[in-house]
């Protein structure tokens, strides 16, 4: 007897997401409203592969002796080497030197893809992620890192963030060479050391003051045994690094003040700060300048960033659907990149741009109560009491009315009964149902019943005899009236949805 067939486990790989309805709809609301500021700046779309040759990362690579380390990569029929985008930014890179004298300059546009890590997933850190960017290429000059860092405070509050409830956090990579300078490590020898270094500051918001000293020590022992070797500095070295990253003030004047104190023997590092005062300068003339935030302790993990970095964050609790407190980290970010372009072709091209982590965003928005606008409403169900064939054609007309007025309506198509089919409905969150017997299309009419204020209402009436003979948001309405009736009770829905959230 021939054994049975093993069944294959049902099982998600790690990293990686199933998306329903409202996940989706979700999504699609956040990206619109990106798109609508970024077209609202002129900036204009463009769309790049999902794959592109491994070497055109180049040395972006987590690890180029590995390409399939950090990134999801695989050999092609001529053994080349080919790999999911990390990023949209590299890509963006090859597309403007491959299309130099095409493009008009300075170049301003936006991109939305999908971008894949091959790397450990966490709390909001997934392998595959949504990711919505916007690149000035062509301008050296500092007002196009302003701009950028001003659209992206204005997408988070077409979002729906509130003021007051995200910063943008700006600092520069000229000032922390010219730190790295001053300590002696600026050069070709130290790279490996540098960068140990960048890493170990950019985790100031997850150790702090503390874990960061471990790191630019010998090293931290981490909770679960292992250890995380540090860049070897002396005490010295360490107190002048913290000294600039941990001071808490939101005075904009004392932090410029302590970075010239840290870097002003490097013409570097002051450089760099003169480009962050250049620009905190143009968002107090716009008006920004209470949602953006100087920060010495932002760093960005990428090396291609040449001068401005910034990163968007949250200012709220967030909490997973354990209900307890998580650490979100940035939902966006970027920089300028001078040298990038370069990499594809013999000429510097200056250019800087923003990065909005759909996904992670999404996430956010959904762990939040006051978001609860992002929950979608179902169709409308015209509930099948009769299977009879006029019944059927009368199911179908209602359905198609409903549908030519614009109203997301379906005949159910299951063979339930009513019990079954209520409960349909409620599944598929719909708003209301139409209920039409024998009588009911004898007499021309329908049964309406309002869902959404039925649920409302059953908090306030607890007597099921009492709920019985009153029949609470439940109408009859002519056939004419259908159409009419239920738009009626849907604007109804999203009154109360307003006032939910005033």
């Amino acid at each position: 007897m021939a054994s049975k067939a093993r069944k294959i486990r049902a099982k998600l790989p790690s990293g990686f997401i199933d998306k329903t309805a409202s996940d989706l709809r979700a999504e699609d609301r956040v990206m619109t409203a990106i798109r609508e500021v970024y077209e609202l700046y002129g900036f204009e779309p463009i769309e790049t592969p999902l794959i592109e040759y491994t070497d055109a990362l180049g040395k972006f690579l987590p690890d180029q002796n590995r390409p399939n380390t950090g990134v999801f990569s695989f050999q092609d029929d001529d053994e080349q080497w080919l790999s999911l985008r990390y990023d949209l930014t590299t890509p963006l890179a090859r597309y403007v030197a491959e299309h130099f004298e095409e493009i008009p300059k300075p170049s301003r546009t936006y991109r939305a893809g999908w971008v894949f890590r091959n790397e450990k997933p966490g709390t909001g850190r997934f392998r595959q992620f949504l990711q919505f960017d916007a690149d000035t290429v062509g301008v050296q000059d500092i007002i196009a890192d302003a701009e950028i860092c001003m659209m992206a405070a204005d997408a988070l509050e077409r979002i729906g963030i509130k003021r007051g409830d995200y910063v943008i956090r700006i600092n520069n990579r000229k000032v922390l060479n010219g730190l790295l300078e001053v300590i002696g490590l600026r050069n070709e020898k130290t790279q490996r050391k540098q960068l140990t270094i960048l890493r170990a500051i950019d985790k100031i918001d997850k150790f702090g003051p503390k874990g960061v000293a471990l790191l630019l020590g010998k090293g931290r022992l981490d909770e679960s045994g292992d250890f995380t070797k540090g860049a070897d500095l002396d005490a010295s070295a360490v107190k002048c690094i913290l000294d600039l990253i941990a001071s808490e003030t939101n005075n904009t004047s004392q932090v410029i003040d302590n970075l010239r104190k840290a870097v002003g023997k490097s013409a570097n590092g002051l450089e760099g700060i003169a480009e962050l005062e250049e620009m905190q300068s143009l968002f107090a003339i716009s008006g920004y300048e209470d949602r953006m935030k100087i920060d010495p302790s932002v760093v960005r993990g990428l090396e291609y960033y040449t001068g401005s970095v910034f990163e968007a964050n949250l200012l709220f609790d967030l909490v997973n659907e354990n209900r307890q407190k998580v650490v979100f980290g940035s939902v966006g970010g970027g920089g300028r990149y001078d040298g990038l372009i370069a990499h594809f072709c013999s000429q510097p091209v200056p250019a800087t741009g923003f990065s909005i982590g759909v996904s992670r965003l999404v996430t956010t928005l959904k762990n939040l109560e006051q978001f609860d606008t992002w929950k979608n409403e179902g169709p409308v169900i015209i509930l099948v009491m009769d299977r009879e064939h006029e019944a059927l054609a009368g199911y179908q007309r209602i359905v198609a009315d409903l549908r030519s007025a614009g109203v997301r309506a379906e005949i159910y198509m299951g063979d339930a009964g009513i019990k079954a089919q209520m409960k349909y409905a409620d599944r598929r969150e719909a708003p209301c149902v139409i209920i039409q017997g024998s009588i009911e299309r004898e007499a021309g009419t329908v049964e309406i019943k309002n869902l959404i204020e039925g649920a409302r209402l059953s908090k306030k009436i607890k007597d099921n005899e009492t709920w019985r003979k009153q029949r609470p948001a439940q109408i009859t309405v002519s056939q004419n009236q259908i159409v009419p009736e239920v738009k009626r009770i849907l604007a109804s829905h999203v009154r109360e949805r307003r006032k939910d959230n005033l």
